[in-house]
């Protein structure tokens, strides 16, 4: 008959065996974020063309939706970007614009000014003399 130390041990034993097959046995690898896939380009559009193959599958895998938000992340990254670089561009032309015309106006004061000293000499006649003596 069995003691139950050694049916005991027997169990731990089998337990451990399986705790460490378990263990042994590769685990599901996890989904890239969605910061490694907005810098890593070549696995979200090989998850992105796996997407689009299997739409089923689109709307329920991690990996999906971590890749369409990427790239929604990565559109509107752009666009604020194209945005600023058109600013920027509209404020250059902007400044370019008021020098010209800051150019202009005092050109135009400039030509409205007289010069004393590049007026023609006119001879002034002298009043003429009364004679209330």
């Amino acid at each position: 008959m069995r003691t139950p130390v050694k049916c005991s041990a027997n169990i731990a034993l089998a337990c451990a065996v399986i705790l460490a097959a378990s263990a042994c046995r590769p685990g599901r690898p996890a989904h890239p974020t969605v910061n490694d896939l907005m810098e890593d380009r070549v696995t979200r559009d090989g998850i992105l063309l796996k997407c689009n193959r299997k739409p089923a599958m689109a709307d329920t895998d991690g990996d999906c939706l971590n890749a369409r938000v990427a790239v929604e992340r990565i559109a509107a990254e752009k666009e604020r970007a194209e945005a600023a670089k058109r600013d920027a561009e509209f404020e250059h032309r902007r400044e370019q614009l008021r020098l010209a015309e800051d150019a202009r106006r005092q050109a135009e004061e400039a030509a409205k000014k007289v010069d004393p000293y590049s007026l023609p000499v006119v001879p002034v006649d002298p009043p003429a003399a009364t004679n209330s003596q």
